[in-house]
């Protein structure tokens, strides 16, 4: 069973930004939208590269390389080249932390 990582105190990740964190060797990168905390694995379905170098443009993070684009939010593909959509991973908050979980494998 996974276990919950803790990611950062919520004063510590505003809303714009985000955090990587390892749940042992997938990172995850956790947003603050808006107030509103989501995590999507930080790897780019096109070429296995990082997503975290690109912008994030309202909802969506751009690949740096590429330029594929990805809903934060939902994993899913929003402009090529990529085509699979990235994993998306539960986020809640625990005595003021934010935290994330891995669950693919419960």
């Amino acid at each position: 069973m996974a276990d919950w990582i803790d990611v950062a105190a919520v004063e510590e990740l505003p809303p714009g930004s985000h955090r990587v964190v390892y749940a042992e060797d997938v990172a995850i990168a956790v947003f603050n939208l808006e107030g509103r905390y989501y995590a999507i694995e930080d790897v780019c379905t096109h070429d296995g590269g990082s997503l975290t170098g690109g912008e994030v443009e309202g909802e969506e993070i751009v690949c740096p390389r590429h330029g594929a684009r990805f809903s934060i939010k939902t994993g899913a593909v929003l402009a090529p080249p990529a085509y699979e959509p990235v994993t998306t991973f539960p986020v809640r908050i625990e005595g003021g932390r934010v935290q994330v979980k891995d669950n693919r494998w419960e």
